[in-house]
C-alpha cells in the first residue's frame, strides 16, 4: 500500500517532523487514503474480496494516522485544554468500535463452525442435516441482533460527540481531530457492509434436508438484497458463489455423490470467505487497540 510506503520512508521526512499538520506528508497521505476509502464505502455493494481489501487499506490508514498523532507538534497541539473533551469522547468511541469489530469477528467464527457442522452432516447424509441448517440460521439471526445493538451503542456515542464537539478548520490540532473523526466514520461504514454477511432467513415451506440447504442460502441472498439500502449486500457476483445447487439438482428423490459434492463446494466457498474476513477483522482489531493506546499516551490524559 502507498500508505505503508510513507510509514517506511519516515526517516526521509525527519526535517519536517515539527511542521504543522496541514503541511506534513502524513496528513496529506491520510487525506488521500480517506478519499479512496470513501469511494469504496459509497458503492451500492461490495464483494467479500472488496471488503477484505477495504479492511487492509483501513489498517494502513490507521498506521498513518498513528504516526500523525505521534508527531511532537501534534502531541503538543492535542494537549491543549480545548481538545480534552474531544479526546475523552474519542476514547469512548474507540471502545465502541473495538466492541463492534470484535463482535463481527466472533459471530463470523460461530457461523463458520455451523457451516462446518452442516458440511459434515451433508457428507454423512444423515438426519441431522436439517437441524444443523436451522442452527446455522439461528446463529445468523442472533448475530444480527447483537451487531445491531453494537451499532446502536456506537450511534449514541457518535451523536453525543457530534453535538458537543466543534471543529475549528483553521486550527492545526483540529485538522488532526477532523481526520481521526472521518477515519472513525469510514471504519463504521465498512463494518456496516460486513454486517450484511449475517442476513439469514429461515425457509418458510417445509422441504427436504437437501433442498433446505439450497433454499436457506437463496433466502440469505434475498434478505441481503432487501437490506441493500440500509447495510448493503456483498454483491450479486459474490453471493452467487454462496447459493447451493438448486432444488432440481438436490432433492430427496434424486441425491447422488456428485450433487452432494456441489453443495459441499458451495459451503466450502462460503467458509473460506468467512475465514478471510475473520483474519482481516482480527488484524484491524489489533490496529484499533494500538490507535487507542496512542490516544491514551497523549500527555493531557
Amino acid at each position: 500500500m502507498a500508505c505503508s510506503a510513507v510509514v517506511q520512508d519516515q526517516s526521509s521526512h525527519v526535517r519536517s517532523i515539527s511542521l504543522p499538520s496541514r503541511s506534513h506528508p502524513f496528513a496529506l497521505r491520510v487525506e488521500e487514503e480517506l478519499h479512496k476509502l470513501r469511494t469504496c464505502v459509497v458503492s451500492s455493494s461490495l464483494t467479500s474480496q472488496e471488503m477484505c481489501n477495504g479492511l487492509r487499506r483501513l489498517r494502513d490508514l490507521y498506521d498513518c494516522t498513528e504516526e500523525l498523532v505521534r508527531l511532537p507538534y501534534n502531541q503538543q497541539a492535542l494537549c491543549h485544554p480545548h481538545q480534552k473533551e474531544w479526546l475523552e469522547q474519542e476514547l469512548d468511541g474507540s471502545i465502541k468500535v473495538l466492541d463492534l469489530c470484535g463482535t463481527l469477528r466472533e459471530k463470523l467464527v460461530t457461523m463458520r463452525e455451523h457451516v462446518q457442522d452442516l458440511q459434515l452432516a451433508l457428507r454423512r447424509r444423515d438426519t441431522s442435516t436439517e437441524s444443523k441448517l436451522h442452527a446455522y440460521i439461528r446463529s445468523g439471526k442472533q448475530a444480527q441482533k447483537d451487531i445491531k445493538n453494537c451499532f446502536r451503542s456506537w450511534k449514541q456515542i457518535s451523536n453525543k460527540s457530534s453535538s458537543s464537539t466543534a471543529v475549528d478548520k483553521d486550527s492545526d490540532s483540529s485538522i488532526v481531530v477532523r481526520l481521526l473523526m472521518e477515519e472513525r466514520e469510514i471504519t463504521i461504514s465498512l463494518l456496516r457492509f460486513i454486517s450484511s454477511f449475517f442476513s439469514v432467513s429461515r425457509p418458510k415451506a417445509k422441504a427436504s434436508r437437501w433442498s433446505l440447504v439450497s433454499k436457506a442460502l437463496q433466502k440469505r441472498k434475498v434478505a441481503s438484497e432487501d437490506k441493500h439500502k440500509e447495510t448493503s449486500d456483498m454483491g450479486n457476483e459474490d453471493f452467487s458463489l454462496y447459493v447451493s445447487v438448486s432444488y432440481d439438482c438436490i432433492s430427496c428423490k434424486d441425491v447422488d455423490d456428485e450433487k452432494v459434492l456441489k453443495a459441499q463446494d458451495q459451503l466450502e466457498t462460503l467458509k473460506a470467505k468467512m475465514e478471510d474476513l475473520e483474519t482481516e477483522l482480527e488484524c484491524l482489531y489489533r490496529r484499533l487497540i494500538q490507535n487507542r493506546v496512542s490516544l491514551l499516551n497523549i500527555p493531557s490524559l
